[in-house]
C-alpha cells in the first residue's frame, strides 16, 4: 500500500509503477467511488483494445505478440490488398 499526498487543490498523483502495471497513460479516464472511508478508482477501458499513442494507432491486447505471429498478420494483410 502507498501513502499519497492532497495537494492544495486536492490532487493526487498515481505513482509510476501503478500507472505501467495498470497501463493507464495521460488523458485516461477513471472511475471514481467511495465506500464508507475508502475510495476505489477504476481504469475505464473502451470496448476496443484500438487506442491512440503518440499520434499511432496502436492494437492493445495486454498480451505478448510473438514476431512471428506479427509478420503472419501483415503478410496476410499485405496479400489481400494486392
Amino acid at each position: 500500500m502507498s501513502t499519497l499526498t492532497l495537494d492544495p487543490t486536492g490532487r493526487v498523483v498515481i505513482p509510476k509503477t501503478l500507472r505501467d502495471e495498470l497501463r493507464l497513460q495521460a488523458g485516461d479516464t477513471l472511475e471514481l467511488e467511495s465506500q464508507g472511508d475508502q475510495i476505489i478508482l477504476r481504469p475505464v477501458r473502451s470496448v476496443t483494445p484500438l487506442r491512440k499513442d503518440r499520434g499511432v494507432w496502436v492494437f492493445r491486447t495486454g498480451k505478448k505478440i510473438s514476431a512471428s505471429v506479427t509478420d503472419r498478420v501483415l503478410q496476410d494483410m499485405r496479400e489481400r490488398r494486392i
